[in-house]
């Protein structure tokens, strides 16, 4: 067996994935060039920023993984074309959403950006190049790149001799938040493929700071399949604990007893059994609703019924809240001042995308609230643009219709608020003052909280009217 020899890697497309794998590449592998483009020169001028603080993507601990690599063997550009010719091996590392129009639309990947990048490859590359799916890919999408592949000519009327291509499937198993912890100490590294050499050549990489047996070889399908099957069961546990924590409310259970019982049986286990406003993120609903789509699609709807069902519930836990929050507020939050803490989808990353704070946002913009948004990492334009709403600078005004503002500190977004609302779970709202808080607010304020970050004693004897999803009362 020859395992080709990766001297120079491109990735294609600098984002959540694309960005830290490859600084995590090229940081532990300082003999490989690992060049990271996109078309987005915004986006690849913030990742060559002097100030690491000024990165695309918020991680804990990749600013320093960046620092150590960058100019040495790590590089990002947007000559997309120049990279792809000299690499010996490609990541496709770009968006697949959910297609929203069309056959499958609501429920399949969209996946132009991939067939561009497979056309882009095969045009440019040279001699023999390793191509590797990053991206969260439908099963079988290694088949459609390969034929695009095939279609490569040679690169001139010279001599120089065709291109081919082998194309493997390594899908990513991050947790945004804890992205760089992943993929330095990773449960496993999953090589899914057919040409041996080239499994080889990728596993040789991983190989420098990852133990073999956590290095899994296996078909190019089973390796697709894996990744939205592992999304599919982290995703339907959130929705059964949160189902649980409606059940709780209404029996007077406490979710988070009722979560250590069971999570102390080593059948089940204490990881994700928190229960909260639902899941979010880029990857948890796409991934689903695309195992409902390829179910149905060969045939198996009972199995697509069972899958969406985890989608319909994380809905309906996101719904639930903010009519909740109306019905304790005398029944109307018209003209009422709202403090929304959090914004992005969980703590340690600015990623908004399906935050579950999006959602139940926009349910209480529709009954006329006045919101005051506070997120340490997220920003204005991007909770405007998750909204679709600009931000008012006069939110306190009393009027029918809905509004929001952005509030720089949590003293700030309080300011007047009937109630307030954590949506996630950062650091500092665990030790916020609410003694001093309290005085803020006009009474009788609320606090309504969905991660379970504050303590109830503290919340009482601020003078505080307390919910806590998933707490029900005797």
């Amino acid at each position: 067996m020859t395992i080709y020899p990766i001297k120079s890697i491109c990735c294609i497309g600098a984002g959540y994935v694309g960005g830290p794998t490859m600084a995590v590449i090229a940081d532990r592998c300082p003999h490989i060039e690992v060049t990271v483009v996109d078309l987005n020169e915004e986006r690849i001028a913030a990742w060559n920023d002097s100030d690491l603080n000024q990165l695309p993507v918020y991680e804990p601990g990749l600013d320093d993984v960046v620092a150590r690599a960058r100019g040495r063997n790590l590089y990002f550009s947007t000559a997309v074309d120049e990279s792809i010719a000299s690499a010996d091996m490609v990541f496709i590392s770009v968006n697949t959403p959910t297609k929203k129009k069309g056959v499958g639309a609501g429920q399949a990947s969209d996946l132009r950006w991939v067939e561009a990048c497979a056309r882009q490859v095969a045009q440019w590359a040279k001699g023999h190049t390793v191509v590797v799916e990053k991206s969260t890919l439908p099963v079988r999408t290694a088949a459609a790149i390969k034929a695009i592949l095939d279609t490569a000519k040679s690169k001139s009327d010279n001599a120089e001799p065709l291109s081919t291509f082998s194309v493997l499937s390594n899908p990513e198993f991050l947790a945004e938040g804890t992205a760089i912890r992943d993929l330095e100490q990773p449960d496993r590294v999953l090589i899914g493929g057919n040409d041996k050499d080239a499994i080889e050549a990728l596993a040789t990489i991983y190989s420098h700071w990852v133990p073999n047996r956590k290095i899994l070889r296996t078909k190019l399908w089973s390796s697709e399949l894996s990744k939205l099957t592992a999304n599919a069961f982290l995703a339907q546990r959130i929705s059964s604990i949160n189902s649980v924590a409606a059940l709780c409310e209404a029996t007077g259970a406490d979710v988070r007893e009722v979560a250590l019982a069971i999570g102390t049986d080593s059948r089940i286990g204490p990881k994700f059994l928190d229960a909260g406003p639902g899941f979010g993120g880029s990857c948890f609903q796409k991934d689903i609703l695309n195992l409902v789509y390829l179910s149905r699609h060969f045939g198996l709807s009972e199995v697509a019924s069972y899958w969406e069902q985890v989608v319909e519930l994380n809905n309906w836990q996101q719904n639930r809240i903010s009519a909740l929050l109306v019905q304790r507020l005398f029944g109307t939050v018209t003209g009422k001042r709202l403090a929304i803490l959090g914004f992005a989808f969980k703590a340690n990353t600015n990623d908004t995308r399906e935050s579950p704070a999006i959602r139940i946002s926009l349910d209480l913009l529709e009954e006329g609230a006045q919101l005051a948004i506070h997120d340490p990492k997220v920003a204005s334009t991007q909770i405007a643009l998750a909204l679709g709403k600009a931000p008012s600078s006069s939110s306190s005004e009393i009027k029918g219709e809905g509004s929001w503002c952005f509030a720089t500190t949590v003293a700030e977004a309080l300011q007047g608020a009937d109630a307030v609302l954590i949506l996630t779970e950062w650091d500092e709202y665990l030790t916020l003052d609410w003694s001093s808080l309290a005085g803020l607010m006009r009474a009788p304020a609320w606090v309504f909280d969905t991660r379970s970050v504050v303590n109830p004693v503290e919340i009482s004897e601020a003078g505080l009217i307390m919910w806590r999803l998933g707490e029900g009362s005797d």
